[in-house]
């Protein structure tokens, strides 16, 4: 269900779209009052949002949350500093700006979100905040007490972006097949994807050429985006998971078949071709080779959908005693990760 139906649904005021200036009601509440782009450029009062809006994006990039000031008179500019940012930032095409905008746009709503949540005084805005929960993320939302209930299959879907043990199932608070969770943790559950959702709509959004007026602060926004950009360098080294595979199969011992799918999900994402994977194998004390060449092109994607084989998270690795990890580790989620090095750009 989009955003689309909350707005037909919903009549929002305008602190709720300046709050939320992602929903669809925002892009709508620019044209209901009247504006162009070109405006922005020209009219006095509109011109200084431009500036609004660069500072917005300059502020996200330092990794902080823009201030809103939700006096009456300002909340214009708040939904159009939102705005006339996404056209910038479209124009400009810095990935780097956008992921680092969309997540904090992302964690500046989730402080809404929380605080509108946990309003008992205003039932309205308890009840937006869960729509926009259920309607933007599918995920079905009850509030029993002091808590917020949502069906264990929901948390399990929005729970895979978390590696922190207090985010494991088993360490929450569970029953008859319900999760109970805190405002804050309702919201913080849903932050992956609502950065996700603004990354989305800036990617998605349709800009008509733009006025002389945004080109100075698009330029500007390409240098600011040098300053955040990173090389990444591989050493070429393996992980050590890879490395005891790869030192039990030289051996001719038993590599259980999760460790003979990590390798070989490794290596292929990789760039490794099955031809040079299937001959790894050869010690192993059950190999077949046309066993092993169907397996490896299974997991390479050649049958069936088409659908290549992700290399097992660090975590998994762990819960099937695969992970042998060093003080190299350390950061990593995923083998793949193991050896790259982020360098500034000078």
């Amino acid at each position: 269900m989009s955003n689309q139906i909350i707005i037909s649904v919903l009549k929002l005021g305008t602190e709720e779209i300046a709050k939320y200036p992602f929903l669809t009601e925002a892009g709508n509440y620019l044209k209901e009052k009247g504006f162009t782009l070109e405006q922005f450029g020209k009219d006095e009062d509109l011109r200084p949002i431009i500036e609004i809006a660069f500072q917005r994006i300059e502020t996200a990039a330092n990794g902080k949350i823009f201030n809103s000031d939700f006096n009456v008179k300002n909340l214009d500019v708040e939904v159009f500093s939102f705005l006339v940012a996404v056209i910038l930032l479209k124009q400009s095409a810095m990935n780097t700006l956008i992921k680092r905008f969309s997540l904090a746009e992302a964690r500046r709503a989730e402080k809404f979100l929380e605080k509108d949540l946990s309003d008992i005084n205003n039932k309205a805005k308890k009840e937006l905040a869960i729509k926009i929960i259920q309607d933007l993320f599918s995920m079905n939302i009850q509030k029993s007490d002091d808590y917020f209930v949502i069906p264990v299959t929901d948390y399990l879907k929005h729970a895979t972006h978390f590696y922190e043990q207090e985010w494991k199932l088993v360490n929450r608070l569970v029953d008859n097949g319900n999760v109970f969770l805190t405002s804050h943790e309702t919201v913080r559950l849903i932050r992956k994807e609502l950065d996700n959702f603004i990354s989305s709509k800036i990617h998605s959004a349709n800009v008509p050429s733009i006025p002389e007026s945004f080109k100075k602060p698009v330029d500007a926004l390409v240098s600011l985006a040098k300053k955040f950009s990173v090389q990444t360098v591989e050493t070429g080294e393996q992980p050590p998971c890879i490395k005891h595979a790869l030192d039990v199969l030289s051996k001719g011992e038993n590599l259980p078949h999760s460790g003979r799918f990590m390798l070989a999900t490794y290596l292929l994402n990789k760039g490794q071709a099955i031809e040079e994977i299937a001959p790894l194998f050869k010690n192993a004390p059950d190999y077949n080779e046309k066993i092993t060449l169907y397996q490896l092109k299974h997991l390479a994607g050649n049958f069936g959908s088409g659908t290549k084989y992700a290399c097992p998270s660090c975590e998994k690795l762990k819960s099937e005693n695969l992970c042998f990890a060093i003080p190299e580790c350390a950061n990593i989620i995923n083998p793949l990760q193991f050896g790259r090095k982020k360098i500034p750009n000078a």
